[in-house]
Order: C-alpha cells, then sequence, then structure tokens
C-alpha cells in the first residue's frame, strides 16, 4: 500500500453498500483501510485507523450517524467526513454541516461520483449539491444569525477578491468554476481559499459558507 495513497473509513448498516463502497473506491486506487456497521463502531475504526476521509451513514444502530459524526471531529478533526445518505434533505444537511461534515451525498448519487468525492475533500473542495448546500445554509442561518446583517468588521482583513471567493464558496462553486468565473487560475483560487479560512478562523469551505451565510454576504 502506498504511503501517499488516500485512506478511508466506510460506515454503513448495510453490508451489501459497504461492499459496493469499497468496489468503487478500489477501483479508483483509495484503499478502505476500515469499516464500521454502528455509530459506535465508525467512532472506534476511525480512532484506530486515522482515514482522511470517512462516509458516514447516517440512520445507523445504537448511535446515529450525527451524534458519530460530532464524536469523531472532537477526537479527530483532520479526518474529513463525507455524509453518503438516502435521506437528502436540507435538514440532515444543516445538521451535518454544522458538526462539521465536508460533505453531503445522496446514495443514489452515480458510483463514479464517489471517488470524484473523496478525492474533492482531500483537496479542500466542496463536493455538495449546490441547491442542497443553499437550502442547508438558510435553514442554518435562520437558527444560529447572530446579527440581522453584515458590516465591515465581521470579515477581518478580508481582500475584495476574497470577498468575492468567499461568496462564491458559499453559493456551493467548487475551486475550478470559482477560478473560471473570476478569471484566475485553480491555484490562485487555492490560495485565495486558504487565506480567507486561516483569516476566519474556521477549518473548512463548509464552515467559511456557513459563516457567510450567517453574517449576510449571500442573500
Amino acid at each position: 500500500m502506498e504511503s501517499n495513497r488516500i485512506r478511508v473509513v466506510v460506515a454503513d448498516d448495510h453490508a451489501l453498500i459497504i461492499e459496493g463502497l469499497k468496489l468503487v473506491l478500489g477501483r479508483d486506487d483509495i484503499d478502505v483501510v476500515g469499516v464500521a456497521s454502528t455509530g459506535r463502531q465508525a467512532v472506534e475504526v476511525v480512532l484506530a485507523c486515522e482515514p482522511d476521509v470517512l462516509l458516514l451513514d447516517i440512520r445507523m444502530p445504537d448511535v446515529d450517524g450525527l451524534q458519530a459524526l460530532a464524536a469523531i471531529k472532537s477526537s479527530r478533526p483532520q479526518t474529513s467526513v463525507i455524509v453518503l445518505t438516502s435521506y437528502a434533505n436540507p435538514e440532515y444537511m444543516a445538521r451535518a454541516l454544522s458538526l462539521g461534515a465536508s460533505g453531503f451525498l445522496s446514495k443514489s448519487v452515480e458510483p463514479e461520483n464517489i471517488p470524484r468525492a473523496v478525492r474533492a475533500v482531500v483537496s479542500g473542495d466542496s463536493i455538495v449539491d449546490r441547491e442542497l448546500l443553499r437550502s442547508a445554509m438558510h435553514a442554518l442561518s435562520e437558527i444560529t444569525r447572530p446579527t440581522a446583517s453584515r458590516t465591515e468588521t465581521d470579515a477581518p482583513d478580508l481582500t475584495p477578491q476574497e470577498m468575492r471567493v468567499l461568496s462564491l464558496i458559499a453559493e456551493g462553486l467548487d475551486n475550478n468554476a470559482i477560478a473560471e468565473l473570476l478569471s484566475i487560475s485553480r491555484n490562485t483560487v487555492k490560495s485565495h481559499v486558504h487565506s480567507v479560512l486561516a483569516k476566519l478562523g474556521v477549518s473548512d469551505r463548509t464552515q467559511a459558507a456557513m459563516w457567510a451565510m450567517r453574517h449576510g454576504l449571500v442573500a
């Protein structure tokens, strides 16, 4: 096993789903280093295997996926979590993102999109469906919005270009789409995203998107 290969844990209470994901990921040179069939097992396996990415179902025995997500992000925040579920609705997604998930996908997604999503979160891209993201962010902002409008002091030291990048992140655009829209290189976008995350004090682009929604940057 090559040390630079992406390491994934799959947590789902259906063995057929687990075997299918192992097959799809293996074909794309992504290593499944552990599996779990309950939420409690998901936490234990992640802590033992230290994967780059966890593919996590929501409805599982003993501890549900959202409870497991909270425990995992508290104990091992560097593991990116993609919630992969049959229940792809904005309420579930809003809760998952607020707990630190890096993405949210329906199990009805085309199989070839799963490895693509895993690689995307490892590189820092967003893999949440754009319309679901906007719906979830609006739902979340109604609950957590601290102020009615944004002020200049709410965005510490963000340059005008960084503000544009942040607004496009909140719209659900990935780095390639942002680069094309702003007519800049993808590496420049990645640099801007890194700077935005650092200045806002958040760990990933989904948290940055939530910040933008809460502060009125996106209507």
